[in-house]
């Protein structure tokens, strides 16, 4: 019988043989529907079938983190050389979000003390899956205006973890972390350089940081312009001179996170804890917008930072690996349904071609559907729906 091997955080993040991933299983326009466990593995093996290793989730107030730890513990009983790890996330906010009331970004929500509490449950039962806590998800970033908390919220909640690892209620290989947008992590505007943030950077194990070239060729569109020295390039070489404009500019805000760091005297991994880039887009990033959202550009960023990371040995949780329509449920052709690497037709999109050539997915089944390419496969289809981006 295969024994299962014992592997910590720190042998985790950073190996390119552990890739990474964010995931949500959800099918439906809302979360109220759960997805089940038999979809839950089916998902697993799909995922597993990618040399993925690492999976990211965002809360433990819905029972799909649970049931994800059940489906990948059976799926281990079943199979002993199975491996998923998870980077458990604890979703925090701050007093009054999502109520409808004003929110006050000075006084934490009365919710959070019982989110940590079953982060800690969980991290207790599966110690073997939980490798990783996530304190908040983009819960320091300013623009988050519905839930935002100020640094010495997470701080508060990383300490409070990690005096459960020095007394033994914890795994000490367990690391803590916060996922946040680079700026939160002192990559960008000196805003969030307090001094809380500092003694944040030095109570996490690593940082976790977001980069999202795609939404800033909205808001910061300079680096995504065609500019006058390509106005004789072909469209497709075009818009691959922009995804290569587009990887350098996630990398300088890595950059600005690793100098920040740096530059206090610290010496702690960074990774990359989300960065994406979505297919459709009705809106700012469309056709009527920034040009940016379509399958052939999302499936070239993937490769890039793909090919970035691995290299240069930072974990990349990529966001995302399903398709979820719960998340802008009023807006079929909104862009947060559409970051997926698979769509809800069990389809692999662009970025996923090449693994469908190579059999990986044969006799994997999501919803019914086995895993076939979008656009039939063809690239010409492909390529026709590609935009250019905007002339500088």
């Amino acid at each position: 019988m295969t024994k299962q091997k014992h592997i910590t955080a720190a042998e985790i993040l950073g190996n390119p043989d552990y890739l990474a991933i964010s995931y949500g299983g959800y099918r439906h326009k809302s979360r109220d529907i759960q997805p089940t466990i038999p979809q839950l593995k089916e998902d697993m093996r799909i995922l597993a079938a990618m040399e993925v290793k690492v999976l990211r989730t965002y809360n433990v107030q819905l029972q799909q983190a649970t049931n994800l730890l059940i489906a990948i513990s059976e799926l281990k009983k079943e199979d002993p050389s199975f491996e998923m790890y998870v980077m458990l996330g604890a979703w925090i906010d701050c007093h009054n979000a999502w109520t409808g009331e004003v929110p006050n970004h000075e006084v934490e929500s009365e919710h959070n003390a019982a989110e940590i509490d079953r982060a800690v449950a969980l991290a207790k039962i599966y110690p073997d899956i939980v490798k990783i806590i996530a304190v908040g998800n983009e819960a320091m970033v300013h623009w988050a205006t519905s839930y935002f908390v100020r640094p010495k919220v997470i701080l508060k909640w990383v300490n409070h973890l990690q005096e459960l690892k020095k007394n033994g209620e914890l795994s000490k290989d367990l690391w803590i972390t916060s996922s946040d947008d680079f700026s939160s992590w002192g990559g960008g505007d000196p805003i969030y350089h307090t001094e809380d943030l500092i003694n944040l950077i030095k109570a996490v194990d690593y940082v976790s940081m977001h980069t999202y070239p795609m939404h800033n060729s909205h808001y910061n569109p300079a680096f995504w312009l065609v500019p006058d020295s390509e106005l004789d390039f072909s469209n497709k070489e075009k818009i691959e001179s922009g995804m290569q404009r587009a990887l350098d500019f996630a990398t300088k805000q890595y950059e600005g996170v690793s100098n920040f760091v740096k530059s206090l005297g610290v010496n702690k991994p960074i990774h990359i804890g989300e960065t994406g880039w979505a297919t459709i887009s009705n809106g700012p990033y469309g056709a009527d917008g920034s040009k940016a959202a379509d399958e052939f550009k999302s499936g070239k960023y993937y490769k890039l930072i793909r090919e970035w990371s691995n290299k240069e040995h930072v974990s990349c949780f990529y966001f995302e690996a399903f398709d979820e329509q719960w998340k802008d449920a009023a807006n079929e052709g909104g862009s947060e349904n559409h970051f997926g690497l698979i769509n809800l037709k069990g389809e692999a999109k662009y970025a996923l071609w090449d693994l469908v050539d190579k059999g990986v997915f044969e006799g994997l089944t999501r919803d019914g559907n086995s895993i076939s390419k979008t656009f039939n496969g063809k690239k010409e289809d492909l390529l026709m729906e590609a935009l250019v981006p905007p002339l500088a």
